[in-house]
């Protein structure tokens, strides 16, 4: 039993890479194990390179927030940007992968996860970004939402060639 409740926390652990922690705050003070916090990540949207989507989350501490037990509420905020120049593949620009997965962590041992969908508003040539959360028996209804406009992208001119 034991060997089985590590797998899953190294599982989860494992499932949760791809995601940068930029930074936390401390929310609720905790005498054993790690406080609750507000923990900060960044991610890229694999599939349109030059977008950044940054997710603030709710992290549960505490003893059995130490060792991967914990459920941590349902409480995030996702925003967006263009980091680079955007050309959208042609199934996206298509809208047939709205609503496509650009990241998910599992946020309790077995049942819950906190994840990003990508949707393509193509009248005002905007993707947005939607975060929930989902469990297996019943999700939460609270969720949070952003829009890239996605916009030329100006390179660099070339440097001047030195003179001769």
């Amino acid at each position: 039993m034991r060997r089985g409740l590590i797998l899953l926390c190294l599982l989860g652990l494992a499932h949760s890479a791809g995601a940068e922690v930029i930074g936390s705050v401390a929310t609720k003070f905790k005498l054993m194990g790690p406080n609750d916090k507000i923990v900060v990540e960044a991610f890229p949207d694999e599939d349109i390179p030059g977008v950044a989507c940054y997710l603030s989350r709710a992290k549960t501490g505490g003893l059995s927030g130490a060792v991967g037990v914990a459920e941590d509420t349902s409480d995030a905020s996702i925003d967006c940007t263009q980091v680079g120049p955007i050309n959208l593949p042609d199934d996206v620009r298509s809208g047939k992968r709205n609503g496509e997965e650009v990241f998910k962590k599992r946020t309790s041992l077995l049942f819950k996860t906190l994840q990003v969908v990508r949707f393509y508003d193509a009248p005002r040539n905007v993707l947005v970004y939607l975060t929930y959360s989902d469990r297996v028996i019943e999700g939460s209804p609270k969720n949070s939402v952003t829009a890239v406009a996605i916009q030329p992208w100006a390179t660099a001119p070339a440097a001047p060639a030195a003179p001769k």
